[in-house]
Parts: structure tokens; C-alpha cells; sequence
């Protein structure tokens, strides 16, 4: 039997993987239009831990015998890890990932197109890698970015071109795209994609972040001055609702036993939200009906495991990054209010706010910040109460 899904878990079975019916049918009808060469362009967003790469996971699974899938995930990319995201690196991601997805669907004339279109294009090439068979070519200088940028970016719909008795269509996924918000000139590489996709056929791009509407990549993405214009179609991914979380929780191979009381809790603490929902279900002991003060204490035990994000985060920021967040755990703030309890000028917050911002962990809200997330708010209290002290040092 299947127990609840880890944490880091994507590839999740149809135990595991609960609800979210209408959103699979919805994406898969959009996505199916692109075996007519109607091809949408979709930005799925959600707040992190709700589900949303299980969902592509998903989607992906339905489709891949039919259609290329290219799966992209920016956060597991070296380039990501090492702090070198650039245009040059995602232009490589994205080529190393198609390459990756050919070749498990079996196309095997790609290797021999590939390698001619490198020698016939005089590309600047150190040396030529091998994947499989196909070539993966390792430039000697920058030179050569645009020529290949833009090849790459042909590059799908040329492969549907010459598999189209074996394809339906071409599927570009990215995730985890709010991570280009540290690109230099973020708009001109937004523009720079928008128009190759605007004009292909047969290729659907899905676009997935943790950011909510506010956030200020969806503008330059999709709003009335953003690269897309509105022209991509962008769904948001809910929480669970109070019922949904219910009849999860009794679907789950455990016996876990809520009275009234101690589901509101549970509901109130997790917030519908299945990334903690497992966390601290995994926690709860079985066959012992829990109250709401039993939820309370065990939620205290178990904050640091729900926020384990958030305390990875909390290690990377600076000083004056965690002095805001303190800032704002009693209520939101406006910039000049958040100056006055800093004893800072205004103006010497603009660096600190938007890296707060662009990590999710603030958002700005009728003129006021505010912590992004409860969790977050929960762990600083409770290391507040168990220490006497802020974790402003050492986690």
C-alpha cells in the first residue's frame, strides 16, 4: 500500500497523487489543441508546495507517448546551482534537454542533422561531447550565442517538422521559470523567446513558477507591456479547499484521526497546502483521535520540518534581509515604516525589499509588505519562544 508521498517527491502514484481532476483536464485539452496547429503558451503559477511540478509530472506521463515532452526544470540545472545562470546557460538547458527527450523517444536520425548543421554553420567549436551518439558541441568563446540561440529555439519545431508521422506535436515544459528573475535584461530574453514561439506550429511552451499573480515577472511575461501581451493563457493552481483536505487525509493508508476541533487546525495550520499537508501527516501518530490542542503541540514539534524551505532561505539572506522579515512578523508595514523600525533611510531599502521579493518571501500588498507565507512566520516565532533570540547567526 501506498504510503503519503515524500517531500521531495514528484513522480508521485495514483495514490499518491490526489485530486486536481479539472486542472488535468483543462491542460490536457489546451495541450491537445497542438495536434491542429493551435498551440497555446501557458504560465501555470501557484504558491511553492502546491502541487504544481507533481501536476506536470502528470501531464507529462499522459502525453509522452505521443508528443515530445522536453522537461525543464531551471533549479536542478547545474548552471542554477553553481550561480551562473545566464541567457547562454538556459539556451544550453534547453538544448541538452531536447536532446535528452529525442532520444528516449527514439529519433534517431537527429544525431546526423544535428552534427551537420554544426559543421556546415562554421560554428567556433573547442570540442564536441557525445550524448548518446548525439553531438553536444562545447564552445571555445561567446561568439557563436546567437547563432546557437537561435538554432536551439528552432529546434522543435524543426524536429516536428521531420517526425510528424511519429509525433502529434512538440511539448516545451520549463519550471521553476521565476528563477530568471536573475538574469541581466530579463525583458530582452522574454521578447527574444516570444518571438520564435508566436510563430511555430505544433509546439506547445508551458511555463511553470511558485510566484502569485502579484508577482512582477508575471507582467513582463503577460501583462499589457510584457513579452506576451497577454497572449498566454495563465492558470493558477488553489490550494486545497477545507473538504478536499478532508477526504485527502482519509485517503491516506494511515489512521489519522481528527476530531472537529483538531481538523480546523490541521486545516488552519496547513493551510490546504499538500506540501505540508504530507509533511505533517507524516508526523501525526495514529489510532489516537487528535484535538485542536494536540494539533497545536504537534505542529510546534514538527515547524522545523514544514519550514525546512524557508530555513534554507533564512541561511542565505543578510543581516539587514532578516531584520525586514523581523520587522513585518507583527503586521504588515509600509517601506517608510519598516525604515523607521530599522532607524534606516528609505531609500537604502530598495536592494533588501526586491531580493525579498524575487525569493517569495514577501509580497507587497496595498501599499504594504508582508510575509509571504505563515510558516515562515510560525518557525520565527517558535525559534523566538524556544531560545529567547531571533536565528539571526546559525540555524
Amino acid at each position: 500500500m501506498d504510503e503519503i508521498a515524500s517531500i521531495t517527491d514528484t513522480n508521485l502514484t495514483e495514490t499518491q497523487f490526489y485530486n486536481r481532476a479539472d486542472e488535468i483536464n483543462m491542460l490536457s485539452s489546451l495541450l491537445g489543441t497542438t495536434e491542429f496547429n493551435s498551440s497555446p503558451t501557458i504560465l501555470l503559477t501557484g504558491i511553492r508546495g502546491v502541487g504544481k511540478t507533481a501536476l506536470i509530472k502528470k501531464i507529462k506521463h499522459k502525453f509522452d507517448k505521443e508528443y515530445l515532452v522536453v522537461d525543464i526544470d531551471l533549479s536542478r540545472s547545474n548552471a542554477y546551482q553553481q550561480k551562473k545562470l545566464s541567457r547562454g546557460s538556459i539556451i544550453k538547458i534547453i538544448y541538452d534537454a531536447i536532446i535528452k527527450a529525442s532520444k528516449e523517444f527514439g529519433l534517431r536520425t537527429l544525431d546526423k542533422k544535428i552534427e551537420k548543421y554544426f559543421k556546415t554553420n562554421k560554428f567556433k567549436i573547442d570540442k564536441i561531447l557525445s550524448y548518446e551518439h548525439i553531438p553536444v558541441p562545447v564552445f571555445e568563446s561567446e561568439e557563436n550565442y546567437a547563432r546557437l540561440a537561435d538554432f536551439v529555439m528552432e529546434l522543435p519545431q524543426k524536429i516536428y517538422e521531420d517526425n510528424s508521422d511519429k509525433l502529434k506535436g512538440v511539448f516545451i515544459f520549463i519550471d521553476e521559470i521565476q528563477l530568471i528573475k536573475d538574469l541581466d535584461n530579463v525583458d530582452k530574453f522574454l521578447w527574444y523567446m516570444r518571438s520564435f514561439i508566436q510563430n511555430q506550429k505544433n509546439v506547445a511552451y508551458l511555463f511553470c513558477g511558485s510566484m502569485s499573480l502579484k508577482d512582477s515577472l508575471i507582467n513582463d511575461l503577460n501583462g499589457k507591456e510584457g513579452a506576451f501581451g497577454g497572449r498566454m493563457l495563465t492558470i493558477e493552481i488553489h490550494p486545497f479547499s477545507k473538504q478536499t483536505t478532508r477526504e485527502y487525509i482519509e485517503s491516506i493508508p494511515r489512521n489519522i484521526l481528527l476530531d472537529d476541533g483538531g481538523f480546523e487546525r490541521f486545516y488552519k495550520c496547513t493551510r490546504g497546502i499538500p506540501y505540508y499537508i504530507n509533511i505533517f501527516a507524516k508526523i501525526l501518530p495514529e489510532n489516537i483521535t487528535l484535538t485542536e490542542n494536540n494539533i497545536i503541540e504537534l505542529f510546534k514539534d514538527s515547524i522545523d520540518y514544514l519550514a525546512v524551505h524557508f530555513i534554507f532561505m533564512w541561511s542565505k539572506l543578510t543581516f539587514q534581509e532578516q531584520k525586514i522579515i523581523i520587522s513585518l512578523l507583527g503586521n504588515p508595514k509600509r517601506r517608510i515604516e519598516i525604515a523607521n523600525t530599522l532607524e534606516v533611510t528609505s531609500g537604502s531599502l530598495n536592494r533588501p525589499l526586491n531580493r525579498l521579493l524575487d525569493f517569495d518571501l514577501i509580497e507587497y500588498v496595498n501599499d504594504k509588505y508582508q510575509i509571504t507565507d505563515p510558516i515562515l512566520t510560525y518557525w520565527l516565532q517558535n525559534s523566538h519562544e524556544k531560545n529567547g533570540i531571533y536565528p539571526f547567526r546559525s540555524i
